[in-house]
């Protein structure tokens, strides 16, 4: 249960951002655009979110990845680009992968040996995975450059190259991606 200050301190931020002519996204739920008859209005996320996992070693290889992500149609949740100063952000974190549709795993000579963030979020979203059914795609591996792929990941999941063709990598991710949301929405009718 939400209390009361919560609830005001965020209707707060949604006018004070409202009336600079902001957009004031809610992270998987949509956003409140500025609408010139009715003040305000509210559009539902209906974008595919992708929550995309790397470490800080890829940060420029990750921005690219979060950009044509947004380009092809999907709504990206990236750390650098979504929190916000002040926020917690193990627990901002943990919430931006439950609510994503997908969780791409960004592996590479840097992040394969690396203790830390990446790979607790990996781990979250195993534990997040094994509430979906098993048919149904959520978790992404992805490699950037040659490098191994835990045996744990290579077992039960295919991962997609990124080299030496990003573009051939990044089309056959966002393939399947879009296969798997219109599979997800006939199974749901």
């Amino acid at each position: 249960m939400v209390d009361r200050s919560t609830v005001e301190q965020l209707a707060r931020i949604v006018i004070q951002g409202i009336g600079k002519g902001q957009v004031v996204e809610i992270d998987g739920l949509g956003s409140f655009v500025p609408d010139a008859d009715w003040g305000f209005r509210f559009e539902p996320r209906h974008l595919p979110q992708v929550f995309v996992a790397h470490v800080k070693e890829d940060a420029q290889v990750a921005e690219l990845l979060y950009d044509a992500l947004e380009a092809a149609g999907f709504s990206p949740w990236m750390d650098a680009r979504k929190l916000v100063p002040g926020q917690n952000w193990p627990r901002a974190i943990e919430l931006a992968i439950e609510a994503s549709d997908f969780f791409v795993a960004c592996y590479s000579q840097n992040s394969v040996n690396k203790k830390g963030g990446f790979q607790a979020e990996i781990r979250y979203a195993l534990d997040c995975a094994r509430q979906i059914p098993l048919d149904e795609i959520f978790i992404v591996p992805v490699r950037l450059n040659r490098c191994p792929v835990p045996r744990s990941i290579q077992r039960e999941m295919q991962y997609v190259d990124f080299f030496p063709d990003w573009a051939a990598g990044f089309r056959r991710l966002a393939i399947m991606m879009r296969r798997e949301v219109a599979r997800r929405s006939a199974v749901e009718r």
